[in-house]
């Protein structure tokens, strides 16, 4: 029986064009329909579900901004005002807002949030443990995040979504994300950066903190769900359920920047086969990005020198993937267009 990739092979072989010119948008369409299992793959419906939550490192002076500013970005995104709501709604994508541990109570009723986006109430705890000193969460915190993540998961499918991305919004997470890719076996020389845009001096102190926050954890670099408790947060731990909970429901999942991908690197972990179906939407500046994708076998789509966050990056790369996709459904077979095929491979017309 042929498999699903030989035939979107064969289904791309037909179209109208030279074998294999449209490069890398013919990867996307193969890996779609492996994710989807059908041919040729859709794309209809897109979510992002961008994942706030305060991380209590951010008290050791690892970052430019004071954690109030998580959920004052959190409340611009509900109202329309931020850079995911003006790419996002240029690539047709629906905003999922996730309070998985803010700071603070006061935000607006559904029916003040702007439209194609939606606020969900996920919160787990307020805010991480400052994991320089102490655990991130408890066990049972952790398990309640990575399930509630599983949950969105089945939001996601109830949604009726073709392919979500995962967004991330919270001061201090870059140090967050780094703390735990050292516990996982990472170097903090490739994984600490400068994030917001810190002086030296900070950069510094950042990398002592990360650094000691790994080794006051002291879990084993392969346990994604100790490392999650010990140095994590709500919102890491929400994303990698969320990533966790997309196997074999046929929706493909584009992962934004560093601590996106450091909390997809801990569902990694726990279950490898997530790359299966997950894309890596841009490569940021943030130097610890590369290697982390790497070791998960993602190849970014594109390389912007973003490092915002998020899911800005998810968007561009998950639309390029849908451009790909809608090329396989829209584009004529040789036969349709009567157009002779000579069957060759790689050549121009």
């Amino acid at each position: 029986m042929e498999s699903i990739k030989s035939t979107m092979e064969n289904h791309l072989n037909n179209l109208t064009k030279p074998r294999g010119s449209l490069g890398r948008l013919e990867d996307y369409c193969i890996k779609m329909a492996e994710i989807q299992k059908q041919v040729p793959p859709k794309i209809e419906k897109k979510g992002i579900y961008v994942f706030a939550g305060d991380h209590g490192i951010a008290a050791e002076g690892v970052s430019l901004y004071p954690q109030e500013v998580t959920r004052q970005m959190l409340l611009n995104i509900l109202s329309g005002g931020a850079a995911i709501n003006a790419l996002a709604g240029g690539c047709g994508w629906e905003i999922i807002a996730v309070d998985a541990g803010v700071l603070g109570d006061d935000f607006p009723s559904d029916k003040e949030i702007q439209p194609l986006c939606s606020f969900l109430r996920e919160r787990v705890r307020t805010g991480s443990g400052n994991c320089l000193r102490e655990a991130a969460m408890s066990t049972a915190e952790t398990d309640r995040a990575l399930e509630r993540g599983r949950a969105l998961a089945k939001d996601a499918a109830e949604r009726g979504l073709d392919m979500t991305a995962v967004g991330d919004m919270g001061i201090g997470n870059t140090s967050t994300a780094a703390a735990m890719l050292v516990a996982a076996g990472f170097s903090a020389a490739d994984v600490v950066d400068r994030g917001t845009g810190i002086d030296s001096a900070m950069l510094e102190n950042k990398r002592r903190v990360v650094e000691a926050a790994a080794r006051r954890a002291n879990v084993p670099p392969g346990d994604g769900k100790a490392i999650l408790r010990e140095l994590g947060s709500p919102d890491f731990a929400m994303m990698a359920g969320f990533i966790l909970g997309l196997e074999g429901r046929g929706i493909a999942c584009v992962l934004d920047g560093f601590p996106v991908t450091s909390a997809a690197y801990m569902a990694y972990l726990i279950n490898p086969g997530i790359s299966e179906w997950l894309f890596a939407g841009h490569l940021s500046k943030v130097a610890g990005h590369k290697p982390v994708l790497e070791r998960m076998g993602l190849e970014p789509i594109v390389n912007l020198n973003m490092r915002l966050g998020e899911g800005t990056g998810a968007v561009i790369g998950g639309h390029i993937v849908e451009l790909g996709v809608l090329a396989a459904r829209k584009m004529a077979s040789f036969a349709d267009a009567h157009v002779s095929d000579t069957g060759g491979s790689e050549e121009k017309y």
